[in-house]
């Protein structure tokens, strides 16, 4: 249907809330907009701007119903598409953003907003190398500042496509370092007899489960010899993340704060090493590094490739993650430690360790808490090939973004695609973390993600008894789970190749011994690990120790 033309009063409305828009003050806009709409439910101009007005003020479930009444008036227009898609984006209903993004794109194939808001859905739901699709489009179809912002997106998500070679990952990630500011390296301060200046760089310090290999760490740094600062761009140090308080301890709050005045300060500072625990998942932080204002900068924990920047003096890894041969494909160089880069320790309360399902249920529970952008299309696949050759077992999903109903049908439309039916799968969304944790007691074997794998949810699984499926994959982010299997002495749970780590599954599932060894597995699980390189965070701070006086006396 076509909208009737807006009678004068409406159309005075109409005008002064769309600048009242343009001017941020989407409250004062909806105290026009909200009577008005009561008063003319028909009008499909007002309906779309009192729906952009709803979501410009952050009432997405009310703009979502108003988009929703704007499309029933009249499906026809582009915008209210477009508009019900990001709004959708923002609630986290990414099924249903993709849905509605391509009927927009449809209207107008050339807008590079919706591009990027629909490659952001097909990001968050491990759809990535259509994201990367979809990025390209906004960058070929937007101005010069959505271009700069889909090249730095592909850089973000490229590690974690299936798609994606190492060649690709250092092409990509040198193309998004050659934006960054760049200034030459300092040299090193003189000692004097003085301790170690170093900082830590990260947003997620109030992150207790992600932060444990870091603050086992920071916890056991020698006061005597070194000054530890931490750059807090995000959550604080806290007792309750696992941190340790040390009076000598400076904690910097940063947020937000611009890179050229923040590198300033630590240059004043006279930090030597300036160690980055954000790698990519910050990408606008790394211009910091690329203003170099310490004499040594590292990259470390959160680190799964190249920086493809000349910012930093190395990046640290260990053996597992990353051979030799491999290394051509780093702008980086690569220091190794012993055992596990990300070796860890759990100084909080936690679930007990339960028995496996498996002795109660008489089947084997396959279980991933891993993030829903770690569920590619050949993670789908191998799973689906698991559960066809093993058909009495089933598999547990869960993650926030399951919550919503659009989500866990896009997952299970996947699965059905390769023949799986939604009996054999249990999806479930978000808890608070304690209950996320005794989730494990419903899962007798976690399968990893690839190219992506877990880091963060390994340890937890670990911890909580469960064992990790995973094999040895083609890149850093696909080695992880392995550096934590091997230096836990757990070399029978990563296969060679995917194919292995399929069968692998398979007869573990058909084998009626798999409970009883799981059950005893179990039970000696945190025995094994606390007695095992995993948990040596005492080495791996002497080793990071190590690296730090080489780097500055170099």
């Amino acid at each position: 249907m076509q909208a009737d033309r807006s009678p004068p009063d409406l159309a005075a409305i109409l005008a002064d809330a769309a600048s009242l828009l343009t001017d941020n003050r989407a409250e004062t806009a909806l105290a026009l907009l909200a009577p008005a709409a009561r008063d003319h439910p028909a009008d499909i101009a007002l309906a779309g701007l009192h729906a952009d007005a709803l979501h410009i003020a952050g009432r997405l479930p009310e703009a979502e119903a108003e988009y929703r009444r704007a499309l029933a008036l009249d499906p026809a227009p582009f915008e209210p598409w477009y508009g019900l898609g990001s709004c959708l984006v923002a609630r986290w209903s990414y099924g249903a953003a993709i849905g509605a993004l391509r009927e927009a794109l449809q209207r107008r194939p050339h807008h590079a907003p919706a591009h990027a808001s629909l490659a952001e859905a097909l990001f968050q739901t491990g759809l990535i190398d259509a994201a990367i699709a979809q990025f390209r489009q906004a960058a070929a179809h937007g101005d010069a500042a959505m271009q700069a912002l889909a090249l730095r997106n592909i850089a973000v998500i490229i590690p974690g496509s299936p798609d994606a070679a190492n060649a690709t990952v250092l092409a990509l990630r040198r193309a998004f370092a050659a934006s960054l500011p760049r200034t030459a390296p300092r040299a090193p301060m003189p000692r004097a007899g003085r301790k170690l200046r170093v900082a830590y760089v990260s947003a997620y310090f109030g992150g207790a489960n992600w932060m444990k290999p870091v603050f086992a760490v920071i916890n056991r740094h020698d006061r005597a010899r070194f000054e530890v600062h931490m750059i807090a761009d995000g959550g604080l140090p806290a007792a309750a993340a696992g941190y340790r308080d040390h009076a000598a301890d400076v904690v910097w709050r940063v947020r937000g704060m611009p890179n050229a005045m923040l590198a300033e300060r630590i240059a004043a500072a006279g930090i030597d090493v300036l160690v980055d625990l954000n790698g990519y998942s910050v990408p606008d932080r790394l211009g910091l590094f690329a203003l170099r204002p310490a004499p040594v900068q590292l990259g470390w924990f959160n680190m799964f490739a190249t920086t493809g920047t000349d910012a930093f003096n190395a990046l640290v890894g260990d053996a597992a993650v990353l051979p030799p041969e491999e290394e051509g494909f780093y702008s980086e160089r690569i220091l190794r430690v012993p055992g596990s880069y990300l070796a860890f320790e759990v100084p909080y309360g936690v679930p007990d360790v339960t028995p496996p399902p498996a002795l109660d249920n008489g089947f084997i529970t396959f279980g991933s808490l891993c993030s829903a952008i770690k569920l590619t299309d050949p993670v789908i696949a191998a799973w689906a090939r698991i559960l066809r050759a093993a058909p009495t077992a089933r598999l547990l999903l869960r993650h926030g973004t399951l919550e919503d109903a659009s989500n866990q049908a896009l997952l299970r439309a996947r699965f059905a695609a390769e023949g799986i039916g939604a009996a054999r799968l249990m999806l479930e969304g978000g808890a608070p973390h304690q209950e996320f944790l005794a989730t494990y007691g419903r899962i007798d074997i976690a399968l990893d993600t690839f190219p992506y794998n877990g880091g963060t949810t390994t340890t937890e699984a670990l911890w909580q008894g469960v064992p990790v499926l995973s094999f040895n994959g083609d890149r850093w982010a696909s080695r992880t789970s392995r550096s934590l299997l091997l230096a836990a002495g757990l070399r029978e749970w990563v296969a060679d190749d995917l194919a292995a780590y399929v069968a692998r599954a398979v007869a573990l599932a058909g084998d009626p011994a798999t409970p009883e060894h799981l059950a005893e597995l179990r039970a000696a699980m945190r025995a094994t690990l606390l007695g095992s390189a995993v948990c040596d965070t005492a080495g791996l701070c002497a080793a990071l120790e190590a690296i730090y006086e080489t780097g500055a006396a170099a």
